[in-house]
């Protein structure tokens, strides 16, 4: 018997071992972009909630952003929403600032910071 090439049973075993490893990086490349995905909505809810940090901590001290209480800022970015929170500390002359951005993709999302200001 003359063996100079492939079977067709071994070229199609062959072929179902590469679409299975085809199938694996496409699926891994499907988590790839999700991730990306969230990653780059997680930067810029951080980069929208510490810029409103820093000009709160900017502000003078009878600012009537530093108000006590809930300030909503509404939508930013289109996906955005961006509130902060004042309130004394009590027994002192401090503020606690705390800038809460959220967003939905497929789930709600919601990065905070916070901060302790003087007089």
């Amino acid at each position: 018997m003359n063996k100079k090439g492939f079977t067709l049973i071994e070229v199609l075993v062959g072929l179902v071992i590469l679409a299975i490893g085809l199938l694996a990086i496409a699926g891994m490349q499907i988590t790839s972009v999700k991730g990306n995905f969230f990653s780059s909505n997680l930067t810029q809810a951080s980069v929208l909630a510490q810029d409103r940090l820093e000009v709160l901590r900017s502000l003078a001290w009878g600012h009537d952003d530093l108000t006590g209480g809930m300030h909503n800022e509404g939508t930013i970015n289109t996906i955005f929403t961006r509130e902060y929170t004042v309130a004394v500390i009590a027994g002192t002359t401090m503020l606690d600032i705390t800038v809460t951005v959220r967003w939905r993709d497929d789930t709600d999302h919601s990065v905070s910071f916070s901060t302790v200001r003087s007089q």
